[in-house]
């Protein structure tokens, strides 16, 4: 067994955020000794039953476009294994972010760049989806560790006595490096240790910043 620290982590594709989060903490692979573990959630169940509060872009992108992502990286999931979702994750959100391509360009290359199937891409508009409750069941085993009044990215981490603490984020632009993402890291596992601690929150001011990824 690995005697590395085990970081669960959740993230919905399409997600500007988890990308960013993600990028930070195979950073801190880099310079802690931690082994990250993927997961899939959805910011489309996440809000499923609340669309009606939301304004109407981002419900017409929850209802059709958000569904396509989590549906292809799931179907490659189940077929392929887990081994598959952290260098298919870091295709598609390479294309999807950093280069801002559409959403089917992106998964088709993103596919192509990991010698996946190309027929997985079906998958996205399988609205009768075959994998659905292993969907549901990956997105509720992060949520069931944080609770509801989160997004993505959930990063689960060890606690003082061995239980996992989950946190929604940390939510970060730019992805810091070096350094300055080892002290992120360490702050993370110093609040994680607190078993009392719930949240630190700022107003966010920037959009997320993808120059230096």
């Amino acid at each position: 067994m690995s005697d590395k620290t085990p970081v669960d982590f959740w993230f919905d594709p399409l997600c500007p955020w988890a990308w960013m989060t993600s990028r930070w903490v195979l950073e801190v692979e880099k310079v802690r000794d931690i082994e990250v573990r993927w997961h899939i959630m959805s910011l489309a169940v996440l809000n499923e039953d609340k669309l009606d509060e939301l304004d109407e872009d981002y419900r017409e992108l929850l209802s059709t476009e958000a569904w396509k992502p989590v549906r292809v990286v799931t179907a490659a999931w189940q077929k392929h294994g887990d081994e598959v979702l952290g260098p298919l994750y870091t295709a598609l959100g390479t294309r999807v972010h950093n280069n801002a391509q559409e959403t089917r360009e992106a998964l088709a290359g993103a596919l192509a760049d990991v010698g996946l199937p190309a027929d997985l891409i079906d998958y996205a508009d399988q609205e009768d989806f075959e994998f659905d409750a292993e969907l549901r069941a990956s997105h509720k085993e992060g949520i069931d560790k944080v609770g509801q009044e989160v997004g993505t990215p959930i990063i689960a981490v060890p606690g003082t006595d061995g239980e996992q603490i989950a946190f929604f984020g940390p939510v970060v632009t730019p992805a810091p490096k070096g350094e300055e993402a080892a002290r992120l890291w360490d702050g993370t596992i110093a609040v994680a240790s607190v078993p009392g601690f719930y949240e630190i929150k700022r107003t966010r001011t920037k959009e997320p910043d993808f120059s230096n990824l």
